[in-house]
């Protein structure tokens, strides 16, 4: 049984470093992206938009990246770290659909509700926080 822990442990260890490493390239990347798009911009042969989609997507890479690097120091993910990634996702796709004006009012009142349902749900999470003795139980 504790070799198979080792393993384990061994393995996610491994997975975990290997995806930091994608992660931390893929923000650099993007901000070559960004940066390059911004040229776009200023020589006015690209969408300002397209600056605002990428800097949002570099929110959520970095989010993601800190979800990753918290699991490798306390071997459980935060609700919190995953609300506030799945809300940058919520928030860069209505900034699309609103810069693009490419959008259905029950689309948005989707994503609007559902930004309603993360946000109520993470101000749960910070409230009742598992290591806080204080919290009434």
């Amino acid at each position: 049984m504790i070799v198979h822990d080792n393993i384990y442990k061994k393995t996610i260890y491994a997975v975990t470093v290997v995806v930091l490493y994608v992660l931390l390239l893929a923000i650099i990347i993007a901000m070559f992206n960004i940066l390059q798009t911004i040229g776009y911009v200023l020589l006015k042969t690209g969408d300002f938009s397209q600056v605002v989609y990428r800097i949002l997507t570099i929110f959520v890479l970095i989010d993601l990246f800190k979800t990753f690097a918290d699991y490798r120091v306390h071997e459980r993910i935060r609700l919190t770290y995953v609300t506030d990634a799945t809300i940058l996702i919520i928030m860069r796709e209505i900034t699309v659909m609103v810069y693009s004006q490419n959008f259905e009012a029950d689309v948005l009142v989707v994503f609007a509700a559902l930004l309603l349902v993360l946000s109520i749900m993470r101000l749960i999470s910070i409230r009742y926080h598992p290591g806080d003795s204080s919290n009434p139980a």
